[in-house]
Parts: C-alpha cells; sequence; structure tokens
C-alpha cells in the first residue's frame, strides 16, 4: 500500500479509458476452413508420452498437427517451440500475450522471436475452449508465467529442486539435439502453459493458479506453420491447485502425438518478418 496522498484528481486519472497497444485488425488471420478441412482425415506418424516430473521432445513437420493429451488425470504443461533447423528461432510468449492477450485457444497463433517474428503454430482446436475466463479472472492456456525453475526457489527458499520444468526442459533440448546441458539451458525460453489455469488477483495484480480444469481426453491441437522442434514438461505441480515445484502433488504424464493431414501435398510457411534491419543500423 502507498504512503503517497492522493492527487485531488486522481479519480480522473484512473477513469482515462484504456487503448488496446496492439490492434489486430491488420494482424495476417489463419485460414480456419481451410485448416478445419486438414483435420478431416489425419493419420498419426509419431508420438511420444512425456513421463510425470520430467520432459520429452518431438518433431513436427511444417503442415501437420501437434496435439497435446491429458491421458490418466489433470495435469498440467510447459512447452517450448523451436524451428527444428534453427534453435535461434523460437517461441516469444510475450510478443503472442500482447498480441492475442494473456490465454491463447482457437485461432490464436504462437508468435516466434525477432528478428523473424512469424507464425511459429496456430491453435487449430482446444477442448477446454469453453472455459474462458471465471469469476476470479482465471482462464486456460496461459502466457504469462515463465516456466518454474530452480533459481526463483533457491532465491525464495533455498531449495535445490531439479525437476521443475525449466530443468525439464534443459535436459530434454540436450538429448534432442546433442548440446551439453550449459549450451541446451540458453535456449529455454518462456512457454506456453498447456492446461494451466492462472490469471492476476484483483486486488494486488498477483500472478496466480488453481486447479487445472483439464481431465483425460481433452487435448489441445497446433497446426505447425513451419518445422518445429516441440518441447514438453509435465510440470512437477501436477493441476498446480497449490503448488509447481514439488515431489508430494500427483503427477500424470501428457502424450503428444503428430498427425499428418491427408490433404496435404505441400506447405508453405511464413515468411520471416519483413523489416529491413538496415535501418536501424
Amino acid at each position: 500500500m502507498s504512503d503517497v496522498t492522493p492527487p485531488e484528481d486522481a479519480d480522473a486519472r484512473r477513469a482515462v479509458v484504456p487503448v488496446i497497444c496492439y490492434p489486430t485488425e491488420t494482424l495476417p488471420q489463419p485460414d480456419l476452413d481451410a485448416y478445419a478441412t486438414l483435420r478431416a482425415d489425419l493419420t498419426p506418424v509419431a508420438e511420444v508420452l512425456v513421463p510425470p516430473r520430467d520432459a520429452a521432445s518431438v518433431t513436427v513437420p511444417a503442415g501437420h498437427i501437434l496435439r497435446i493429451h491429458s491421458v490418466e488425470g489433470p495435469q498440467v504443461g510447459d512447452l517450448n517451440l523451436f524451428n527444428a533447423s534453427d534453435l535461434s528461432e523460437r517461441f516469444y510468449s510475450g510478443k503472442t500475450r500482447a498480441l492475442h492477450g494473456t490465454h491463447i485457444t482457437t485461432g490464436d497463433r504462437m508468435w516466434s522471436c525477432f528478428p523473424h517474428l512469424r507464425p511459429m503454430a496456430t491453435v487449430t482446436h482446444d477442448t477446454l475452449g469453453w472455459y474462458g475466463f471465471d469469476e476470479f479472472g482465471g482462464g486456460v492456456h496461459d502466457v504469462i508465467g515463465t516456466r518454474c525453475d530452480p533459481y526463483t526457489g533457491n532465491l525464495l527458499s533455498g531449495s535445490q529442486y531439479h525437476h521443475c520444468c525449466h530443468s525439464n526442459l534443459t535436459r530434454a533440448l540436450a538429448d534432442a539435439t546433442g548440446l551439453s546441458l550449459d549450451a541446451a539451458e540458453v535456449h529455454v525460453h518462456d512457454v506456453l502453459n498447456v492446461f494451466m489455469c492462472t490469471g492476476f488477483t484483483r486486488d494486488t495484480g498477483q500472478y496466480f493458479m488453481k486447479a487445472s480444469p483439464v481431465r483425460p481426453g481433452d487435448y489441445l491441437e497446433l497446426l505447425a506453420e513451419i518445422d518445429l522442434l516441440a518441447v514438453l514438461s509435465a510440470c512437477p505441480g501436477g493441476d498446480c491447485s497449490s503448488e509447481h515445484s514439488s515431489d508430494t502433488a500427483p503427477c500424470h504424464p501428457l502424450r503428444m502425438e503428430v498427425l499428418r493431414p491427408a490433404a496435404l501435398t505441400t506447405w508453405d510457411s511464413p515468411p520471416v518478418n519483413g523489416y529491413d534491419r538496415s535501418h536501424g543500423r
């Protein structure tokens, strides 16, 4: 609570109408009708089970679909996406949040980092799309949180926990690429919190989590706009109803499935961003 006396016009200042930072009327929109045609006939080509409190990776060719499944019980996952042939192009959660909002669902896109800034994947189906926002301001599939990590745990409590999502993602990326753990860690980035139910408290503006509404049979579906390396951690917090770095919370596996559309012939990936960087040099 501030100890500063509000000015006489405090209410007037607070009453100023907000303006959307990034109006999206001119944002390139996905062709959801065309994507629905692709979804009509799918053939599984790969499947990976992500163990509880661990992570795994899978390659998703452009034009293919990645489905992330809840298979045994309520469980959230932390997802990193990379250009499969260039790890420097990776998911940019902050810009995705600025363009689409704090939580994403069907029709929203996952954007890559500068200087590429192009769609990496498009959400084509979300069985939790019905949830919307609850009375607390909570929603599902957030691009707010960073990922649970050992550094913050050590900062807050002196813990040395190493099954948090940051560590899991680091090990899985190292396994997928042959990089050392130190070399892999610098590529691990802020995540899409798949199935996680989160928001900001109304009074203090703090990031909160609550029990995920996900149940076995639910899934989030992403269409790969470029060749992707997807790395997913099954969070040690389980459904994140009370904690997110724990060896005691009930945890369950997640399943990643790659599907090829029968209608897929060729795929034109979106070009990298057209900004001419020489103007800023």
